[in-house]
C-alpha cells in the first residue's frame, strides 16, 4: 500500500494537496474571525472530492474494482459498527475523564438544540400574517436541515484531508529515513502517520473556537480517538469514499439525534446491524450452495469416468 501512495505526483496535484492540508487548517483557524474564511473552508473541502478521485485509487488499487456490491455493503455495514462501538466507547472514557470538556459539550449540544426550535407564537395576528409565519417557518426548517446535512456532507470529505495529509507524512519519512525505508519498514511509518494525523485530527476539531485548555484537550483527546478510527477503516478498508460515507452518515444520525429525532444515531445503527447479519447469512448460503454445486459436478464427473472405465 504505502509504495502506491509514495507514486510520483505531479507539481499540480502536490499544490492541490498542500491547499487540502495546511491551506485548510489555516482556513479553518480563521474562521473564528471571518466569515470570508468560513467560505473558503467550505470551497476547500468541496473541491477536495475532485483531489480524493486522484487519490483513491493509490489506496485501493485493482483489489477494490474486484469486489461485489453485497461485499460492498457488507464493508460499509461492518466499519459503520465498528466505529459507533468504538465512538461509544471513546464518549464513555471521554466523558469520565475530561468533565470540563463534557459538560461544555452537552451545553453546546442542548444550545444547537434550542436554536433549532422554531417559535409559533402568533395567536393575535391576522389570518395573512400567520400564514405567511407558518411559510416562513416551513423554509426556515428546510434551511436548517439542509444546512446541517451540507456541513456533514462537508465532514466526510474530511477523510480526503486524511489522505493527503498521509501522503505528505510518508513522503517525508520517505526521504528522511532512506535507509530504514528500503529496508521495509514502511508499516512502521504508515502506523506513524495514521496517529499524526489522528492527532492532527483532534486539534483540527478546536481551530475554529476559543475554548480554556481544560476544554480544549478534552476535545482533542476525543477527537483524536474517533479519528484514529476513521484512519483504522480507511487503511482497513482501502476504499476512500467508503470511509468518507461512514464519516459523513455517522454525523448526519449524530446531528438529527441532537435536533430532530431523539435516539438517530442508535435507531440507525440497530437498521444497519439487522442488514450486516442478513448479509452475512446470505453469504453463507450462497457459499453452501456453491459449496454443493461443485461436488454434485464431481460425482456427475466422476459417474461419467467410472461408465467409461466399465
Amino acid at each position: 500500500m504505502t509504495t502506491n501512495l509514495t507514486k510520483p505526483i505531479s507539481k499540480k496535484l502536490l499544490f492541490s494537496i498542500l491547499i487540502v492540508t495546511f491551506g485548510a487548517e489555516i482556513l479553518l483557524y480563521l474562521t473564528r474571525y471571518s466569515y470570508l474564511a468560513s467560505t473558503l473552508y467550505d470551497a476547500v473541502m468541496v473541491s477536495s472530492f475532485f483531489i480524493g478521485w486522484k487519490l483513491y485509487g493509490r489506496l485501493g488499487g485493482e483489489r477494490a474494482h474486484l469486489k461485489s456490491p453485497r461485499q460492498h455493503m457488507l464493508q460499509f455495514t461492518g466499519a459503520f459498527l465498528i466505529f459507533f462501538l468504538g465512538s461509544s466507547f471513546v464518549n464513555v472514557y471521554s466523558s469520565l475523564t475530561f468533565e470540563d470538556f463534557n459538560e461544555d459539550y452537552n451545553q453546546y449540544v442542548q444550545e444547537y438544540k434550542e436554536s433549532q426550535v422554531i417559535d409559533g407564537d402568533g395567536n393575535e395576528s391576522e389570518v395573512p400574517a400567520l400564514q405567511e409565519q407558518t411559510i416562513g417557518d416551513f423554509f426556515g426548517k428546510i434551511d436548517s436541515i439542509g444546512t446541517d446535512i451540507y456541513n456533514d456532507l462537508l465532514a466526510g470529505l474530511e477523510e480526503v484531508w486524511r489522505l493527503a495529509y498521509m501522503i505528505l507524512l510518508l513522503f517525508v519519512f520517505k526521504q528522511v529515513f532512506p535507509r530504514r525505508w528500503e529496508r521495509g519498514s514502511r508499516d512502521v511509518f504508515l502506523m506513524a502517520a495514521l496517529f499524526i494525523t489522528s492527532i492532527l485530527f483532534g486539534i483540527d476539531h478546536t481551530l475554529d473556537t476559543e475554548q480554556p485548555w481544560a476544554n480544549r484537550i478534552g476535545a482533542i483527546v476525543t477527537f483524536a480517538n474517533m479519528g484514529f478510527l476513521f484512519g483504522v477503516i480507511l487503511l482497513w478498508t482501502r476504499n476512500l469514499w467508503l470511509t468518507v460515507i461512514v464519516h459523513a452518515v455517522y454525523d448526519i444520525t449524530a446531528t438529527l439525534s441532537w435536533s430532530y429525532i431523539d435516539y438517530a444515531v442508535e435507531y440507525f445503527t440497530l437498521g444497519i446491524l439487522l442488514i450486516h447479519v442478513c448479509l452475512v447469512i446470505f453469504g453463507k448460503i450462497h457459499q453452501k450452495r456453491s459449496l454443493q454445486q461443485i461436488v454434485t459436478v464431481q460425482e456427475e464427473q466422476l459417474e461419467g469416468l467410472s461408465q467409461k472405465v466399465e
